[in-house]
C-alpha cells in the first residue's frame, strides 16, 4: 500500500499588521516533499480555508531557499497546488498515514483555531498515524485535544521555532503570541537546540516534530521512520 501524506499550509498573507507580509516558508513544504517524493508516497495539500497558499518573502531570499524551493516555484504544475488547497471538510483522515504541518509566521493566525484540522490531526493520532510538524507548524497542534478531552501535546516530548529564535529573527514584536511558551502551558516537554537555527527534531512515539526551516528534511525523515516501523527515539 502507497503511503499518503497530508501537508498543512496557511491561507494567511500578513501579520496583525498588514504592512508586515507573511506566508507559507516554502522550503519547510518542499524539502518533506522531496523526502516523501523519493519514498513513493502520494501527497496532499490542505488548508485552514481552502484555496490559495502566499508565500513568505523572507524565505524566498534565505539560504534555505535551495534547488527544491527554486524548483517548485519554476514548475507550473508545482505552483499550481499552492493555488487550490483542499479544505478540511474534503478530507477524509482515514485516507493519510501521517500529517505535516508547515511553517511561516502565518500559521500563527490561522491554523490552532481550525476545528476542521483538529479533528483530521485527533483522528490520524489515535488511529496510530504520524502527526508532525516543523517550524511554527506546532502551532496547528497547540490547541488539539484528543477524544478523553486532554491537549494531544500534553506530556510529550517535541519541539518547534522558539522563543530566542523569534527574538533573533526580530520579529518577537510583531507575532500574536509566545508558541513555545503556549506549548509549555498545553503540558508539552518542549526542547529545543542548544544553537539557534540549526536541525533539530524529536520523536515521541507518533509525534515528530522539528524545530526550524533548517529541520524540514529531518523531520520529514523521522516520518519516513515511524512510517516504516524503525522510529528514531530522542533528539536528532
Amino acid at each position: 500500500m502507497t503511503r499518503h501524506i497530508l501537508h498543512v499550509v496557511t491561507n494567511v498573507g500578513h501579520y496583525d499588521d498588514p504592512a508586515h507580509p507573511t506566508g507559507l516558508w516554502l522550503s519547510e513544504l518542499t524539502h518533506a516533499w522531496h523526502v516523501f517524493e523519493e519514498q513513493g508516497y502520494e501527497q496532499t495539500l490542505v488548508s485552514p480555508a481552502g484555496g490559495a497558499v502566499p508565500l513568505e518573502p523572507r524565505a524566498l531570499k534565505f539560504p534555505n531557499d535551495d534547488k527544491t524551493a527554486k524548483a517548485w516555484r519554476a514548475d507550473p504544475a508545482k505552483l499550481a497546488l499552492l493555488e487550490s488547497t483542499a479544505s478540511p471538510d474534503q478530507i477524509d483522515p482515514a485516507d493519510y498515514d501521517a500529517i505535516y504541518f508547515t511553517g511561516g509566521h502565518a500559521v500563527m493566525y490561522d491554523f490552532p483555531g481550525s476545528e476542521g484540522l483538529q479533528r483530521i490531526t485527533r483522528e490520524i493520532y489515535e488511529r496510530g498515524g504520524v502527526v508532525s510538524s516543523v517550524c511554527h507548524g506546532y502551532c496547528g497542534l497547540l490547541d488539539t485535544r484528543l477524544s478523553d478531552g486532554s491537549y494531544l501535546i500534553d506530556g510529550k516530548r517535541m519541539t518547534g521555532f522558539a522563543w530566542s529564535e523569534e527574538v533573533l529573527a526580530r520579529v518577537d514584536k510583531l507575532v500574536p503570541y509566545n508558541a513555545e511558551e503556549r506549548a509549555k502551558q498545553r503540558g508539552a516537554r518542549y526542547q529545543k537546540a542548544k544553537l539557534p537555527f540549526v536541525s533539530y527534531t524529536v520523536t515521541d512515539e507518533n509525534l515528530v516534530t522539528g524545530q526550524n526551516p533548517g529541520s524540514a528534511k529531518a523531520t520529514a525523515r523521522a516520518v519516513v521512520a515511524a512510517l516504516e516501523g524503525g522510529t528514531p527515539r530522542g533528539r536528532h
